[in-house]
């Protein structure tokens, strides 16, 4: 009686056929997740009239004086205007000077936290890798704790805090709790963690200090991890809408986030417009930092 063979496909066409199908399945995710951007920027560039004729029902409104303009039933997704208007960012950019206030108040509120942040966060976070002890565990344990709550859990606490101090209503009311946020504690301790022990002993023994430790050793190892730190304490808090609403009564401090939450459906081109300019520094510090983001990544991963 006659075995039957079974046949294998080879490992290195296996191996190929995984890698194409992950390539599809990775430039597939890349179309749906930049789509949304893509078409942000384009219908940028559209008129109000043709943003209700695409996306009627989407964003319905009347025209001024209360009469009704034509709404398209279905949706039409486009890529490409009819006809390419700059009304829109000569509004932002020169009629509405307002626009730019709320954009420079997000910067006024952001840049502060990330650079603070960052200070408090690498001197807390070498302290968690130097020292020893059960009580350096139980703290760090709570930090850890601290961080998987919702900034939502925390908002009273620092609103009553805010209200005790005297700063409510006042810029320091978001500054201070952001720039003492447990997040990039958390992150850079954990990278200085996997610093190899014998630096540490080598330096120890040539008679260096703990600052000239920290800062000949342990700052060029982490600057990456330090960077992707910043990148993602510069989204978090440039997109934070929560804080501004609660801590902030006076409308003319908000951020430029709280104005995209608040946008008039009446507005839509407007809105497109401004959601371009408030994306552009998220965008740009993402495209310059790429490298550094992922080799912080990288590294806090592969350090030991």
């Amino acid at each position: 009686m006659k075995k039957t063979k079974k046949h294998f496909m080879p490992r290195h066409i296996l191996s190929t056929v995984c890698i194409a199908l992950l390539t599809i399945f990775a430039a597939i995710s890349a179309v749906i997740f930049l789509t949304p951007t893509v078409l942000t920027i384009t219908n940028s560039f559209m008129a109000q009239s043709e943003i209700n004729s695409n996306y009627g029902v989407v964003f319905s409104s009347v025209g001024s004086g209360g009469g009704k303009v034509f709404m398209s039933e279905k949706v039409n997704l486009k890529f490409i205007p009819d006809i390419v208007v700059f009304d829109q960012y000569r509004d932002v950019l020169l009629k509405s000077p307002d626009y730019l206030l709320k954009f420079w108040n997000a910067m006024i509120l952001t840049v502060p936290i990330v650079l603070f942040q960052a200070i408090v966060a690498l001197g807390a976070s070498y302290s968690f890798a130097r020292l020893k002890g059960r009580l350096k565990e139980i703290v760090f344990f709570l930090y850890i704790v601290v961080m998987l709550m919702p900034y939502q859990v925390t908002l009273v606490p620092n609103y009553l805090v805010a209200d005790k101090l005297g700063i409510l209503n006042t810029r320091l009311a978001i500054i201070l709790p952001g720039i003492f946020s447990p997040f990039a504690v958390y992150l850079l301790s954990k990278a200085m963690r996997r610093i190899p022990k014998v630096y540490f002993e080598a330096a120890m023994l040539d008679g260096a200090s703990e600052l000239r430790i920290f800062m000949e050793i342990v700052l060029p190892m982490v600057q990456s991890s330090l960077f992707s730190v910043a990148i993602l304490i510069f989204i978090d808090y440039w997109n934070m809408v929560e804080q501004p609403l609660i801590l902030l009564n006076d409308e003319s401090m908000h951020p430029l986030s709280v104005f995209l939450s608040k946008i008039n459906s009446g507005d839509t081109g407007l809105a497109f417009a401004v959601a371009v300019v408030y994306m552009m520094p998220s965008l740009l510090l993402f495209l310059y930092g790429e490298d550094a983001l992922v080799n912080g990544i990288a590294s806090s991963a592969t350090l030991k």
